[in-house]
């Protein structure tokens, strides 16, 4: 089993908190890592349709059964069950008693907010990160290659055909969950909505634009990217405005978290396909970013990440706001740094008073510093403490 950054922190927390909560994307490795790190737990999924109906008829004698806690998988299919686990941790203030798994945060946030707010510990579990699959860079593979298998752990463990299990995976889980939770008459609108987006991938995100090419309207495009946002598919980058007078750009960027399913919806069939694709440097700063999403979230924090972009060109594509400074990176696939790649960090340094570092991540080897600005090779991201 491949260890994962977070497991020391969950361990940490089920030592703080009753009941800990990991929500994620399907196929993230929710119920690998639960039954790994509390193997001695009972474990119970409510996929199971005899463990649900249980679990939501007689909720008392379904948990009676755990004195000691146990792990609940998928626990979103009864929400209601989450009153009645309170009343236990509220009676026997054990650290650790429960540990629960849900795929759909949208509906599992909303009855944790009301039944265990102050109770739980909130993980946030996506696929693998780069340097869990390949702890050591010299193993690691080509950056196609690398993004064309992307990221769930499924496919890494078994060794399974990117494009075949990626397939599967839209057409069982995302389809068949969305389409439940957003009630869609027709899919093929849908399908056609989420090749659009994988094309818009590291742009600034247009509801308009994508509307009128699926035959939408404007509030349906909002309400699907925010189911896919929600669940771990998506994530929109805000825009970073503190301080400056100057006319920004404010809507967010969208980035597809996994660069394997974007490449998948690009229609994108084998590795050598990235190296000429259009797309290739969208796909590469998809890459990274999703990177730095998974870097804060191992470490339990909320992502910091934001974009600067002023109305005359001038943008920086990852601004990293810690408060006292912050930490700007621009985002580029060539193997060749250019003085024009490093104008827009310059220009945010001339433009902010804030201390902190610039960096340019490239898709070349080595890394190195020119002109006060760290140049990271993207082999080399994982170990640089950002």
């Amino acid at each position: 089993m491949i260890k994962r950054r977070i497991s020391s922190k969950i361990l940490q927390l089920a030592k703080q908190y009753p009941v800990i909560t990991i929500t994620g994307p399907r196929q993230s490795g929710k119920t690998t890592l639960c039954r790994d790190l509390f193997s001695r737990r009972d474990y119970i999924t409510l996929e199971d349709l005899d463990e649900r109906e249980f679990a939501r008829n007689d909720p008392r004698g379904f948990l009676a059964r755990f004195p000691k806690g146990a792990v609940i998988d998928e626990v979103q299919r009864v929400p209601g069950i989450l009153s009645y686990i309170q009343g236990i941790v509220d009676s026997s203030d054990i650290p650790g008693l429960f540990i629960l798994t849900g795929s759909h945060q949208f509906d599992l946030i909303s009855s944790i907010t009301q039944s265990l707010a102050g109770r739980t510990a909130l993980v946030n579990l996506l696929p693998f990160s780069m340097d869990e699959i390949y702890p050591s860079s010299k193993n690691i593979p080509s950056f196609d290659e690398v993004i064309f298998r992307g990221f769930y752990p499924r496919i890494h463990d078994k060794k399974l055909d990117p494009t075949e299990a990626l397939s599967f995976y839209v057409n069982t889980y995302i389809e068949r969950d969305l389409r439940n939770i957003i009630n869609i008459k027709d899919l093929s609108i849908f399908d056609r909505f989420l090749k659009l987006c994988a094309g818009r991938t590291g742009q600034i995100l247009n509801l308009s634009g994508i509307g009128n090419d699926c035959g939408i309207n404007h509030n349906t495009v909002k309400s699907w990217i925010s189911v896919l946002e929600t669940s771990g598919i998506i994530k929109l980058l805000p825009p970073y405005f503190k301080s400056f007078n100057k006319r920004l750009i404010k809507s967010p960027k969208l980035y597809f978290l996994d660069p394997g399913l974007a490449c998948y919806l690009l229609g994108i069939q084998e590795a050598g396909h990235v190296t000429s694709h259009p797309l290739r440097g969208a796909l590469f700063e998809s890459f990274i970013f999703s990177e730095l999403v998974k870097t804060r979230y191992n470490q339990v924090k909320n992502d910091n990440l934001y974009y600067f972009r002023d109305n005359t060109g001038n943008e920086v594509d990852i601004i990293m706001d810690y408060g006292s400074k912050t930490v700007r990176l621009e985002i580029k696939s060539g193997m060749t740094v250019s003085t024009d790649i490093l104008k827009g960090l310059k220009f945010y340094s001339s433009l902010s008073n804030s201390p902190g570092n610039s960096y340019l991540v490239y898709g070349g080897e080595k890394s190195y510093t020119r002109e006060g600005i760290n140049i990271l090779s993207w082999k080399d991201l994982a170990a640089k403490d950002l």
